[in-house]
């Protein structure tokens, strides 16, 4: 019943004991309804749409009451009290980042965020207040830029429980590298909790949890960043189709533009994990000093680059090229099958496939490769409320262009212009028009320029004024 006193069409079924009394008659739920009733009228003829969208009105509107109510505040304002009496403690920051979250707004930028994701997407960029003092420069823009990747990662659902990690390097002279802790998923990943180890993975920074790094993934990344100065970041992945075409003797084939823009490819074999330091030497030799990409035998593909876009343009491509190889092998039946082209042939147009991305794009800046579609990327999760923080360099809203005033450009002369009315067709009559207008503006604003001109009978000296406004002045001698 709703509060005026009016009956409202009643939508459930009755109780299994029924309404009508110990002895009475069992009522029937259609009993229960006015065939006549204008309410129930009006809900048959509504739609299932329409009705949906109302219930969820009803449930909007419900849970605005609740988060308005004193009751609730008062109760939040006394768990917050509680958290800051017990300390820094992550498992009480966690719920109070969840409860920021939940009053997150669900739609940023007019994209609206799937039902899954309202109030429940954890913030990428959550280190909030006074930064550590372990941290260089640039460590919190790089650490952003790293827990956008794995984000990203899981979200291509190339995500894997066991050893597949992606690490960068922040620090080149203490060569000091981040990685996300064992026991955390990828899509859990944010810029607080990521460990920062050195070389030989002692750790610098724990991060937000107490969840330890996993050795044995972590090993290949040191041993790279070890023998590879230039490489700053490492992805590594084992997707069913990396590790398909990882276990074919032939390797990736070059046999798409993908496969041709990942340049020269290193292999090792590799037999899960490098303790041993020769198993270390065997990687670094076999990854050589300039390869982007080295296939891990039956395992997987690591992808390198000089920054985080690279790397994550490298592994993006290598996905993709082990994709086509496995759909190309299953139609064709066998690796004999398929035409394999030129690499040495095509590398030039390859090469400008792959730096694409460094045009100037009508930025001062000079894109590197895989910047461009990096952010295009960071502005998706955006869109979806992750808050990335990453920095923009190139933003998609256009400036409109600001109209000159007439103190800028000042008028000579004042014409009366035919109006005319938009989109109204433009006939030859007022095309003749206009170019009269315009002879006339031109004619007015010339300046005065006097030609003389002899002539011989009677002795009269003509000075006429050209091109300006006609006039003749005439000279007669003596």
């Amino acid at each position: 019943m709703s509060a005026g006193g009016h009956h409202a069409v009643v939508t459930t079924p009755p109780t299994p004991g029924g309404g009508g009394g110990p002895g009475g008659p069992k009522e029937r739920y259609f009993d229960r309804i006015d065939p006549n009733d204008p309410e129930y009228l009006r809900e048959r003829n509504m739609s299932p749409d329409l009705r949906q969208d109302f219930n969820m009105m009803e449930q909007k509107k419900r849970v605005t009451q609740i988060l308005q109510s004193p009751a609730f505040k008062d109760e939040l304002e006394g768990l917050i009290e509680e958290q800051k009496k017990k300390g820094n403690n992550p498992t009480g920051l966690l719920a109070l980042r969840q409860i920021a979250d939940f009053f997150m707004s669900s739609s940023v930028a007019g994209f609206s965020t799937s039902p899954l994701s309202l109030g429940m997407v954890t913030p990428i960029n959550d280190m909030y207040g006074v930064e550590s003092t372990t941290l260089v420069k640039g460590e919190k823009q790089t650490r952003c830029k790293l827990a956008s990747l794995y984000r990203l990662v899981d979200l291509f659902s190339w995500a894997h429980f066991a050893s597949s990690y992606i690490t960068v390097r922040v620090s080149k002279e203490q060569d000091h590298i981040l990685i996300i802790p064992r026991g955390l998923s990828f899509a859990e990943a944010s810029a607080s909790n990521l460990v920062k180890l050195n070389i030989i993975g002692d750790v610098i920074d724990q991060g937000s949890t107490n969840l330890r790094v996993d050795p044995s993934g972590f090993s290949p990344h040191a041993a790279i960043y070890s023998i590879r100065p230039d490489a700053r970041c490492c992805v590594h992945v084992h997707t069913p189709a990396t590790a398909a075409v990882s276990s074919m003797k032939c390797g990736i084939l070059p046999i798409s533009q993908e496969a041709l823009i990942l340049g020269d490819i290193a292999y090792y074999n590799y037999q899960g994990s490098l303790d041993d330091q020769e198993e270390r030497l065997a990687l670094q030799k076999a990854l050589g000093p300039s390869a982007k990409v080295l296939v891990l035998r039956n395992h997987g593909v690591v992808a390198l680059g000089e920054t985080i876009e690279e790397a994550f343009h490298y592994i993006y491509n290598a996905q993709y090229a082990c994709e086509i190889q496995v759909n190309a092998v299953s139609c064709a039946g066998s690796v004999d099958n398929l035409i394999v082209l030129d690499a040495e042939k095509y590398k030039s147009r390859t090469h400008a496939v792959a730096d694409a991305g460094s045009v100037n794009m009508g930025s001062p800046h000079k894109w590197k490769v895989g910047e461009l579609e990096f952010e295009s990327l960071m502005r998706m999760l955006d869109n979806l409320g992750y808050r990335t923080g990453y920095a923009y360099r190139h933003p998609i809203v256009r400036e409109k262009p600001r109209h000159k005033s007439d103190v800028e450009i000042p008028a000579t002369v004042t014409a009366f212009m035919l109006e005319e009315e938009e989109g109204a067709a433009r006939l030859p009559f007022k095309f003749l028009q206009q170019r009269q207008a315009r002879e006339k503006t031109r004619w007015l604003n010339s300046p005065n320029s006097y030609m003389k001109v002899n002539v011989a009978a009677g002795g009269l000296t003509l000075y006429i004024n050209t091109p300006g406004p006609w006039s003749v002045l005439i000279y007669r001698e003596g």
